[in-house]
C-alpha cells in the first residue's frame, strides 16, 4: 500500500481536530491528496475546484474518513467567484487555521481575464492574492498560509514564460505576506512551496500538444515526484513544527531552499503587492498605518 502523504511529511502524529483548512485546487492531484490527508488527521476541510462532480467525490471520501467537509465551486479566472469562495469559507467556519493556495496551472491559451490580466498570471497569482486578502481577518492565531510555487520561477523556457513569472510572483507574495503579518503583530506564518515535478497532478494538460506528450512520458523518468510526494511538500510547510520557526520560507519539496535573487527582492515584493491590489481594484491588505 502506498505511503500516505502525511507519513512522507512526518506529520502523521499531528492532531488537526478542531482545525479548519481551505485547500484550493483540491479536486485533483496534489491538492486532493493534501485535502484527504488533512481529513485523516482530523481537520475540517473546505474543498475547492471547478468540477462539482469531482468536488462531490472528494467531499464523500472525506466524509467516509469521518471528516467534516464542504465543497465550493469557483473559477479563478473570475474575481467575483474568488470573493464568493472567501465569503462561503468564512460563513462555513468560525475561522481558518490552514489556507493552502494550491490552485493553478500552465495554460496554452493566452487571453485576458478578470480585470484585463493575462490568464496564467491571474489564476496563479492574483486569485490567491485576492482570496488571502479576503480571508486575512478569518485566519486564526498560529494559522499558516502555504502557496504553491515552482522551481520554474528560475527562468522562462519553451512555453513556460508566463507560468515562470506567475511562480516568481507566488514566492514574492508569500515572502511579503509573511513580512506584513509579522509587522502587524500576527502570529500567522506564510510559506511558498515547490512540490516537485508531478506528472500525475494533471499539470501538463494545458501544454501544447508535443509538450503534453513529453510531460506524460516524464512520468516514468527517475527524479520526477509522485502526487503523494507533492502533497507531502504542502503538508510539511503547513504542519511540520520546523516550518513554524520563521515566516516567508521557500521550500523545494520538504527542504528549505534559496530562491533566485529576483524572488528575494524586497522592493519588487512591495511593488507586486501594490500592483496586485490596484489591478483588482482593492485596498492593499496589511498596509502600514501611515499609508492608509
Amino acid at each position: 500500500m502506498p505511503t500516505p502523504p502525511e507519513a512522507l511529511a512526518d506529520v502523521a502524529d499531528v492532531d488537526c481536530r478542531g482545525r479548519t483548512a481551505l485547500v484550493t485546487g483540491s479536486t485533483r492531484g496534489i491538492g486532493r491528496a493534501a485535502a484527504l490527508a488533512l481529513g485523516r488527521l482530523g481537520a475540517d476541510v473546505i474543498v475547492h475546484g471547478r468540477d462539482p462532480a469531482a468536488g462531490a467525490e472528494v467531499m464523500s471520501t472525506l466524509s467516509d474518513l469521518g471528516a467534516r467537509a464542504t465543497f465550493v465551486e469557483a473559477d479563478f479566472t473570475d474575481p467575483d467567484a474568488v470573493r464568493r469562495l472567501a465569503d462561503t469559507a468564512r460563513a462555513w467556519a468560525d475561522g481558518l487555521d490552514l489556507l493552502l493556495n494550491n490552485a493553478g496551472g500552465l495554460f496554452q491559451e493566452q487571453r485576458l481575464v478578470g480585470p484585463g490580466v493575462e490568464l496564467t498570471f491571474h489564476v496563479n497569482h492574483l486569485a490567491p492574492y485576492l482570496l488571502t486578502a479576503r480571508l486575512l481577518d478569518a485566519l486564526q492565531e498560529n494559522a499558516r498560509v502555504v502557496t504553491t510555487a515552482s522551481e520554474a520561477h528560475r527562468g522562462a523556457s519553451l512555453a513556460l514564460g508566463a507560468y515562470s513569472h506567475s511562480k516568481l510572483a507566488n514566492i514574492l507574495f508569500a515572502r511579503e505576506l509573511g513580512r506584513r503579518l509579522e509587522e502587524a503583530g500576527r502570529s500567522v506564518v506564510s510559506h511558498s512551496v515547490h512540490p516537485g515535478f508531478v506528472p500525475g497532478s494533471q499539470f501538463g494538460r494545458f501544454l501544447p500538444g508535443p509538450l503534453t506528450s513529453l510531460f506524460r512520458l516524464l512520468g516514468v523518468v527517475p527524479g520526477t515526484s509522485s502526487v503523494a510526494d507533492g502533497a507531502a511538500a504542502l503538508l510539511h510547510a503547513a504542519l511540520a513544527p520546523a516550518a513554524a520557526a520563521a515566516s516567508g520560507q521557500y521550500f523545494s519539496g520538504q527542504q528549505s531552499a534559496t530562491p533566485t535573487n529576483a524572488a528575494r527582492d524586497p522592493e519588487a515584493a512591495q511593488r507586486l503587492w501594490h500592483y496586485s491590489a490596484d489591478a483588482l481594484g482593492i485596498d492593499a491588505p496589511l498596509a502600514p498605518p501611515q499609508s492608509r
